[in-house]
């Protein structure tokens, strides 16, 4: 993620950045997945910045630049927290869901598993073995049933059970699939005919560019997303999708997946990303 390296290494050899060092960061950033409108953003912000240190006015600015909404996840007052998981195929959302509860769990907390992508059965079995291996109930229907079923069980069982997290899967979703999506906002409804729906998480590849950045946008259409996780961060050479997500979708990064094992999925902390990119070779 080092697209502030040539940058940084240039002026910082120099009393001041030319006309001509600031054409060749944009040039970069554009390449690396921020996209114009946030690009133009960084560079008005940082050249307005009163630091005289270049790398003190690019941190700055993409402080400036990130959402403010809380990055910790909205908690129940009054018992069962829910959290609805959605996202397109192959973006590891399963595989996050299941990291998601692992984590909360070793906190301590009862938490139930809600197996809602009844359109792949590979899927139900991955997160029947992720739960085997952390120790979690999960709650399944019938192979290509009906999701909000599943979903609607899900919360009757955490409710009845005294569950303090239900963390349900779903399918993915082709974010230009219109029914598919309408059905998001149908699963949310049936859950909160039993509890409220505490988070909605989006589930985003770092390494699809600028093409997370229109899921995101799609997928905030169809049903209101509180936060965003983040995966295959360390897979991304470029993963300047954090930032546009964050500025255009002012929607707040919570989870970063760092790996393939369970404790890989960490909160995301902005400073530490943002130091990384200051910072990577």
């Amino acid at each position: 993620m080092g697209f502030f390296k040539k940058f940084l290494a240039k002026v910082t050899r120099t009393s001041s950045v030319t006309a001509a060092d600031w054409d060749e960061l944009y040039s970069e950033l554009i390449a690396s997945d921020l996209g114009a409108s946030l690009t133009d953003a960084i560079l008005t912000t940082a050249k307005k910045s009163k630091s005289e240190e270049p790398v003190e006015a690019i941190r700055e600015a993409l402080t400036a630049l990130l959402s403010s909404k809380p990055r910790t996840l909205a908690i129940s007052e009054t018992g069962l927290t829910t959290i609805l998981v959605i996202g397109v195929n192959g973006t590891g959302k399963t595989t996050s869901v299941a990291k998601l509860a692992a984590n909360i769990s070793s906190a301590g907390n009862r938490v139930l598993l809600g197996a809602a992508d009844t359109f792949r059965a590979a899927a139900v079995e991955q997160l029947q073995t992720w739960a085997t291996r952390i120790g979690l109930t999960v709650i399944t229907g019938k192979p290509n049933g009906e999701p909000a079923a599943v979903a609607f069980d899900s919360a009757t069982r955490a409710v009845a059970d005294g569950y303090q997290y239900l963390v349900i899967d779903t399918a993915g979703r082709l974010q230009n699939k219109a029914d598919l999506m309408a059905e998001l906002g149908k699963i949310k409804r049936v859950i909160e005919k039993v509890t409220p729906v505490n988070e909605v998480l989006l589930v985003v590849d770092a390494t699809t560019g600028q093409n997370g950045l229109s899921q995101a946008k799609l997928f905030s259409e169809a049903v209101e997303v509180t936060g965003i996780v983040l995966t295959k961060l360390d897979g991304s050479a470029r993963g300047g999708i954090a930032l546009a997500i964050e500025h255009d979708l002012d929607l707040p990064i919570k989870w970063i997946g760092t790996g393939e094992s369970i404790g890989d999925l960490v909160p995301f902390d902005p400073e530490i990303y943002i130091t990384g990119i200051l910072e990577a070779e």
